[in-house]
């Protein structure tokens, strides 16, 4: 591999760093601000602890973005990946069924690898991190120990080798992940009762569902979707942000 080529590569990871962390602040920026218009107070005095969570995230953040970059400019200049971007390459029916098998990959991955970090090893080393946001904040969506942050970076990067999915699509999926990461931590439900408890709000997670999880640590560990917590009996329902 030449000179050039790493520095491109190393340019890639770099950039991919600067969107992640500029994506965290847009984001979580947007929800403290709507969190301070809506619920006024609700963060009242936990400058400290957001602090923290600021913190921790831009550590994240480069976590994120160093193998994001890397597949990022291997899909550009060699070719890497199922990624695609002729909207003919598949049929139209195959773009929302790649949005949704992308999300239940990372809801299976998510499910199992936080259900881990629950045992006294893991998150003594890594978890308490995150649960040291008590209560969570719209700052809280990346607040990982770097152990965890690594276990969460490397699922779509490694899901666009296995998964055809248009860029797009691609675009989609990530911006379900930062709204949903944000919005279930923001401590209180932004979604109306008639959806959260609907058939189809029975099966999502909202801040509602995680923020018990935050409440009570050991239930409710999903991402997207109630059904791994469903399926193994850790669903305990729903709080009352």
């Amino acid at each position: 591999m030449s000179e050039q080529t790493i520095v491109a590569a190393v340019l890639s990871m770099i950039a991919m760093t600067v969107i992640v962390a500029a994506r965290y602040v847009a984001s979580s920026g947007f929800f403290a601000w709507l969190t301070h218009r809506v619920r006024p107070g609700l963060y009242v005095g936990l400058a400290p602890q957001i602090g923290g969570e600021v913190r921790w995230s831009f550590l994240s953040a480069a976590i994120y973005g160093l193998p994001a970059g890397l597949v990022a400019w291997g899909w550009q200049n060699r070719g890497w990946t199922r990624i695609y971007t002729d909207w003919g390459h598949y049929p139209l029916w195959w773009l929302p069924l790649s949005v949704l098998a992308f999300l239940a990959a990372h809801d299976a991955w998510f499910y199992w690898t936080h259900r881990w970090m629950h045992r006294p090893a893991p998150f003594r080393v890594a978890h308490a991190v995150h649960h040291a946001s008590r209560p969570p904040t719209a700052w809280a969506a990346m607040s990982f120990h770097p152990l965890e942050a690594l276990t969460g970076a490397v699922v779509i990067p490694a899901l666009v080798f296995l998964i055809p999915i248009h860029v797009a699509a691609l675009g989609f999926v990530l911006m379900v992940m930062t709204v949903m990461g944000v919005t279930n931590h923001m401590g209180w439900e932004m979604f109306p009762d008639r959806l959260v408890h609907s058939r189809l709000g029975n099966w999502l997670i909202t801040a509602s569902h995680h923020s018990r999880h935050h409440e009570q640590y050991a239930c409710n560990y999903g991402l997207y979707f109630r059904f791994w917590d469903r399926l193994c009996g850790t669903d305990r329902g729903l709080s009352q942000p």
